[in-house]
């Protein structure tokens, strides 16, 4: 394999921040902020396969270095060239009750653009100059939708507490803390491929043809059937690119509720133990990975597995329990 590299081109992040805040009340003892959160950046560096077939129906003979010394294999250069930007509505909402109980909500509506998914091998799928603004499309980590809310409640038993504050009450019931961290968040964006046979531009994606105005979600997962109408694409047999784009689709929302069972114990007057019991996915609600995108797969528009819980899905793990204790001095 062979890489070239030219002069690299900067690179630059611009966040922007526009806030609206309402401060804590005295009669309600909360907080609550809006804000819009923005960011763009402009030459983030990619790989680029400059030995990619430029036209349609060329095959090999189509690219660059084949004329010149028969090479077919990738050349990938590696520069600042692809550009992004994030725009968002970022919601929050703290409450205190005097009770013990403390509420924290967020709820964040936004959009991420980019023309790559990043990794350790960034670039394009789409690596000719006639189709390169194709890539420019919804990421794959864009998440329309996202809402968390989070809960901490003393119970009320124990020294200093309305309940259970003698001797015997508060050794046993007193320094109990409930926590929890409820969250929904939308699907991710995925893409749509089909056959390449057709089309014969090697180094470039094929994606299908969408036949039908609206694909319909159907919403069965595993052998129930297909997460959305399947009968909305078509496979392309001419030679040119099917009219889908980038990051069309987007896979199932995610549901989860962890929780946390805390006892606090006073062992002298400046040495403490923690007493932790945490639940992760306490419902065991499955968390579904996105659905099959081959066109010419037999599984075409199936949901087949779960997210990893590893690295970026980490949401995505099955029902844990974990227990642990907390020395603090």
């Amino acid at each position: 394999m062979l890489f070239g590299v030219r002069q690299l081109a900067a690179a630059f992040v611009r966040v922007e921040l526009l806030r609206l805040r309402k401060g804590a009340s005295k009669l309600a003892h909360s907080k609550k902020d809006a804000r819009y959160v923005g960011s763009a950046s402009v030459n983030g560096f990619a790989f680029l396969d400059i030995n990619v077939s430029q036209t349609p129906g060329s095959g090999d003979a189509g690219r660059p270095l084949f004329a010149q010394f028969g090479r077919t294999a990738a050349t990938r250069v590696w520069d600042g060239r692809t550009h992004s930007n994030y725009h968002s509505l970022q919601a929050t909402l703290n409450r205190r009750f005097t009770s013990g109980l403390f509420l924290k909500g967020a709820y964040t509506y936004s959009r991420a653009i980019d023309e790559a998914t990043y990794g350790d091998w960034t670039e394009y799928i789409w690596r000719a100059q006639s189709v390169r603004n194709r890539n420019r499309a919804p990421a794959t980590h864009n998440i329309p939708h996202m809402f968390q809310l989070a809960y901490i409640y003393e119970l009320p038993f124990g020294s200093g507490k309305k309940w259970a504050n003698t001797r015997a009450g508060k050794t046993v019931l007193g320094g109990w803390q409930i926590n929890g961290l409820f969250g929904a968040y939308g699907g991710r964006q995925y893409q749509l491929t089909a056959s390449g046979a057709s089309l014969n531009m090697p180094g470039n994606q094929q994606t299908p043809d969408q036949v039908k105005p609206d694909v319909a979600k159907l919403g069965k997962v595993g052998d129930a059937g297909t997460w959305f109408d399947t009968s909305a694409f078509a496979r392309v047999t001419e030679v040119r690119f099917g009219n889908v784009g980038r990051n069309t689709m987007c896979g199932p929302g995610v549901v989860n509720m962890d929780l946390s069972l805390f006892r606090t114990f006073k062992l002298t007057e400046k040495l403490g133990m923690q007493f932790r019991a945490e639940a992760f996915n306490l419902s065991n609600t499955p968390h579904f990975a996105n659905p099959n995108g081959n066109r010419n797969s037999s599984n075409f528009g199936r949901i087949l597995s779960t997210q990893s819980g590893t690295g970026r899905d980490a949401i995505g793990g099955s029902r844990q329990f974990r227990f642990g204790l907390r020395l603090s001095f």
